[in-house]
């Protein structure tokens, strides 16, 4: 599911305030070398597009459509002030789309306590071939141990699944997120998952 709604910060790429996720650099996972990549529209909204029209995604995403539709999502996160949107590269090969944002300058922060520097995700993995490997939860770990290592005024990374996407919400807990609570969002009933800095070692 997109985010909620951007809130632009002023004067601050969304980049500068998520310390360039494109810097973060390549890590490893059980399942080989994963890499997050900055989104550039030209080159990847053919393969976001037709992620974005597989049924399984499109259900709990909602762009569905013509590439327009989610040409025109792509570039409101590259727009809007904070939030990164990022392809996530599996030895190598695009699988995986993510959005990198700032939870707590996201309309999200207003239902629930948010802490300055919160960073949300939102994921989907793309193709079919992909899905059903326990990807997901290997991966989100992956991306939350790189938010907190490389964002060091970050406590915590948070997520907002959709409680009908029981199988998103299984990857945050193999990732070592905890169900926090309930949430009534603009669009959806969702899961408030946190991962702490805290707990990272015994989750």
């Amino acid at each position: 599911m997109p985010p909620i709604g951007p809130r632009a910060v002023a004067g601050t790429a969304p980049t500068a305030l998520l310390d360039r996720p494109g810097d973060w650099g390549p890590t490893p996972t059980p399942a080989g070398v994963f890499h997050l990549v900055p989104v550039q529209v030209d080159r990847d909204l053919p393969r976001i597009g037709r992620w974005m029209n597989e049924p399984a995604v499109a259900a709990f995403w909602e762009l569905a459509g013509p590439r327009t539709v989610t040409e025109r999502h792509l570039r409101r996160q590259l727009t809007g002030g904070h939030s990164v949107p990022c392809l996530g590269l599996l030895e190598g090969t695009p699988m995986s789309y993510w959005e990198i944002y700032r939870a707590d300058l996201d309309p999200l922060a207003h239902h629930y306590p948010a802490r300055p520097h919160d960073t949300g995700v939102h994921l989907l993995i793309g193709g079919r071939d992909a899905r059903g490997r326990g990807l997901g939860g290997l991966l989100l770990r992956a991306v939350a141990d790189l938010v907190l290592d490389s964002r060091p005024a970050c406590s915590r990374v948070v997520a907002e699944p959709d409680l009908r996407n029981t199988p998103s919400i299984a990857a945050f807990l193999r990732a070592g997120f905890r169900f926090c609570a309930e949430v009534d969002l603009p669009a959806k009933r969702a899961g408030l998952m946190v991962r702490d800095r805290h707990f990272r070692e015994v989750l």
